[in-house]
């Protein structure tokens, strides 16, 4: 199988794949912000451990907003 260069590649599945990765982007920036700020109280979890989670593709961090953060604890 022959590798495809981003030329032969269509003008709207560039646009697809320049999409997807500023997706990639803007959520991992988002988790990563989130896990500096939140106090480690509010973490399941080491936060070394999420913030190498959150590294990888899109299950990381949407799997940080899911399951890695508590609840503040505010009414």
């Amino acid at each position: 199988m022959e590798r495809r260069r981003w030329s032969d590649l269509s003008r709207a599945q560039q646009a697809v794949l320049v999409s997807a990765a500023c997706a990639q982007i803007a959520l991992a920036a988002a988790a990563w912000t989130d896990l500096a700020r939140r106090p480690r109280a509010l973490v399941r979890g080491p936060k070394p451990v999420w913030a190498a989670v959150i590294a990888v593709n899109f299950v990381g961090p949407l799997s940080y907003f899911a399951a890695g953060r508590r609840a503040s604890g505010s009414p």
